[in-house]
């Protein structure tokens, strides 16, 4: 499927175009038939997977009340019920969100291979020895990914559930929450969260290419700091034990990618140094 890529040097841009197009249809072709697998299992995805925060012996909420009653600290982790039920008021509503739960799913199941293309797409721009470096691009992104996904779902969605389900203005509102409204939120706890675990392989790029230094990373480690409080005010229910449970990781995150930033900018200085060194002897 597709051209021959001709030499990096002999591609216009209209090759780098018509490139750019099968790497995209191969993507969307990989998403589609993933989705098309989830959208046949829909048993597990639905009463499994999505609903599965929704029940009261989820496993996020059984490990908090063990830890929160250990501590001593009533974090409203130990569910009895959950007071409010999931419905749908339109004719197709079932229907259309089994088909974009499918695709969410699809694009989730097929990332890696989305990566692949995106590499095959910018390698051959690369030299052989920043290829060499970045070989375990795609694993790794796609590990940080999952990681990522999986806190979303087993942190970052049960905390929200359980806040939100059991919030009320008043004992005469009760909580029927539209079932596009709740995929809503566990597509984006997961989805954000696995695209926020990207931020390693977002530094290494950018200090690639001399946009950030691990300098300037830990001079506005502070702002950083204030940041990912912030986000995870807003991510979160508003009580301490969950902001402090979804601002650890991405902290370590950050501190993961100011190391890799100082490992990639000292790679820089060696070889702007031998380049310095080279032109130095040829004169």
């Amino acid at each position: 499927m597709g051209k021959v890529k001709k030499p990096e040097e002999e591609m216009s841009f209209l090759d780098h175009l018509e490139d750019l197009r099968w790497h995209l249809i191969r993507s969307t072709l990989a998403i589609l038939i993933a989705a098309t697998v989830a959208f046949l299992a829909k048993g597990f995805i639905f009463d499994v997977l999505l609903f599965g925060p929704s029940k009261t012996d989820f496993w996020t909420y059984e490990i908090l009340c063990r830890i929160t009653t250990w501590a001593g600290v009533d974090g409203g982790f130990c569910v009895t019920e959950m007071p409010f039920g999931i419905q749908s008021r339109t004719m197709g509503g079932q229907f259309s969100a089994h088909i974009w739960v499918a695709i969410t799913a699809g694009f989730v199941i097929a990332f890696p291979y989305v990566l692949y293309e995106f590499w095959k797409f910018v390698a051959p721009a690369m030299k052989e020895n920043e290829r060499k470096n970045a070989k375990g691009f795609i694993f790794i992104s796609s590990i940080l990914f999952f990681i990522g996904v999986l806190f979303g779902y087993y942190v970052i969605t049960p905390l929200s559930i359980n806040f939100l389900g059991k919030y009320q203005v008043s004992e005469v509102v009760l909580n029927e929450f539209d079932l596009d409204s709740y995929i809503s939120l566990v597509r984006a706890s997961v989805i954000a969260c696995g695209l926020i675990f990207e931020l390693p392989i977002v530094i290494y790029f950018l200090t690639k290419v001399g946009v950030l230094t691990p300098t300037i990373l830990r001079t506005y480690r502070k702002f950083a700091l204030i940041g990912v409080l912030i986000l995870s005010a807003i991510i979160t229910p508003p009580d301490i034990v969950s902001q402090i449970i979804v601002a650890i990781p991405v902290l370590i995150l950050y501190e993961i990618s100011i190391i890799i930033s100082s490992v990639v900018y000292k790679d820089l200085l060696k070889e702007e140094n031998k380049l310095v060194t080279k032109y130095k002897n040829d004169k």
